[in-house]
């Protein structure tokens, strides 16, 4: 391929680049005008999400970037939940008053990254996303300067991101050394008949850098600080956007660099998925705060996904797919309800906080509730369909005592959700709430209703477009 048409593959990634760079400029000239700087971010956002839609397909830069059909399914549901976070973050800001023109921008940094992991054909382009898209977050996760726990989510998230940035690298020059390639489909070749032992230490060392980024268990000790301490709409975005691009990555490398040693490396993914689930559903608990509980619910639901993922098949990474993008709209709904309560001035982000909220605030109760049934299971809201599809896949590949067990961790973690049911429902209310932003309440039941009713109409076109994404990684 010329360089012209590698360049026509990274047209999405291109328009993130160069909007961030005029966004950047326009909000150092024009501060006050942060406003304005929000919705041309949205708009960057959505033009590549219609660029990743529409464009072509091929693989370019020497097999260091893979524009397919995971690729585009991945980057618009990555864009559109980007776009959705910036005036839900802006407008939360701008009440405390934070007015500041860097969040937009920071936001289409790290979906530059998200777009790059998720494009990723060699462990340099792999790497290169991951750390563009960690060194954001790690910049939001401290936006709010004036609060000490958000300053010490910043350095908490920074600090361990280091440390699984080192794993994470080590695996790769360790896979590199022994397969002698970075191209996931020389790599593929390397260990077509099984991955041998120096391969087999690279793969884990990678992998526990990927687990760290989906905050899977025993890799998770970031999560809980990080949700507690950051502001309630940038964790909207933490839950959603950065753990599907992870999730794709992951699967992009098994799948696609690693085919052959599938054996070897569900072993991993089936202990990973086991640990997240038991330490989302027991740890979850005795949580208090709505923001740690949450924390340790997403710790449990990428326990689901790579539960999905380790069937080895397409059917198991088309269960993932589905599974993301739903888990994604329940998690940025219910932190949107979130950002939108407040009573006297003061956050509610406790259980005690949502005391008689139906009598309060009934809309943002519903749809609360609606989030947490999903979040349990029930039918027929979003997680209900998620968790079928990813059993159903785990069932198929034989992993039916994992998928027994994932089922009781489900049947654990309802016992939080309930709870906090039980407390807005019926509960006495501790006082009036304020009225709550309109941004933040209109994304919270747009949310709703796409975790119910219109999740049968989402999933009429989310289920096939995750099977041919699924089919583009190559597996059976």
């Amino acid at each position: 391929m010329t360089f012209s048409s590698d360049l026509g593959l990274a047209y999405p990634e291109l328009i993130l680049a160069i909007g961030a760079l005029v966004l950047l400029v326009s909000g150092a000239f024009a501060p006050k005008a942060s406003r304005l700087v929000g919705w041309a971010g949205v708009a960057v956002l959505l033009g590549a999400a219609v660029q990743a839609a529409t464009g072509p397909l091929g693989r370019g830069f020497a097999g260091g970037i893979i524009a397919d059909q995971a690729s585009a399914f991945a980057q618009v549901a990555i864009f559109v939940a980007s776009a959705v976070a910036i005036p839900l973050g802006q407008r939360w800001f701008e009440r405390r008053g934070v007015d500041n023109f860097e969040f937009p921008v920071l936001i289409v940094l790290a979906a530059l990254g998200m777009a790059m992991m998720v494009a990723a054909g060699d462990l340099i382009s792999l790497y290169v996303g991951v750390e563009l898209q960690s060194l954001a977050l790690y910049v939001l996760a401290a936006m709010h300067r004036d609060d000490a726990k958000a300053s010490e989510a910043g350095l908490k998230y920074f600090v361990l991101g280091a440390l699984s940035s080192g794993m994470l690298l080590y695996g790769a020059s360790l896979i590199y050394g022994f397969a002698g390639s970075t191209v996931f489909t020389e790599i593929a070749a390397a260990v077509q008949s099984g991955a041998h032992t120096g391969v087999l230490f690279g793969l884990v060392f990678l992998m526990c850098g990927l687990a760290f980024k989906v905050s899977a268990a025993p890799f998770h000790m970031w999560t809980p600080d990080v949700y507690e301490g950051a502001p309630t709409p940038v964790v909207a975005f933490f839950a959603a956007a950065p753990k599907l691009a992870a999730m794709v990555l992951f699967a992009r490398v098994l799948a696609e660099g690693f085919g052959g040693a599938v054996e070897q490396w569900r072993q991993v993914l089936v202990a990973l998925a086991m640990i997240s689930i038991g330490v989302g559903a027991f740890a979850g608990l005795a949580q208090t705060n709505l923001k740690r509980l949450w924390a340790y619910s997403s710790i449990a639901n990428v326990g689901y996904a790579l539960l999905g993922l380790a069937a080895g098949n397409a059917h198991g990474v088309q269960s993932m797919l589905v599974f993301m993008v739903l888990y994604m709209i329940d998690v940025t709904g219910f932190f949107a309800c979130l950002a939108a309560l407040s009573r006297q001035g003061r956050s509610m982000e406790t259980i005690e906080d949502m005391a008689g909220l139906f009598k309060q605030q009934p809309g943002i109760a519903l749809a609360m509730t609606a989030f947490s049934l999903s979040a349990l299971g029930l039918p027929p809201f979003s997680g209900f369909w998620a968790k079928v599809f990813v059993f159903k896949a785990a069932l198929g590949a034989g992993l039916t005592v994992w998928a027994v067990l994932g089922l009781v961790g489900s049947v654990v973690a309802a016992f939080y959700y309930l709870r906090l049911i039980k407390v807005m429902w019926f509960d006495a209310a501790a006082g009036a709430t304020d009225t709550p932003p309109r941004e933040a309440k209109g994304i919270g039941l747009a949310m709703a209703l796409f975790s119910f009713p219109l999740v049968l109409v989402a999933l009429v076109w989310i289920y096939p477009a995750a099977g041919r994404a699924a089919h583009a990684f190559g597996l059976a």
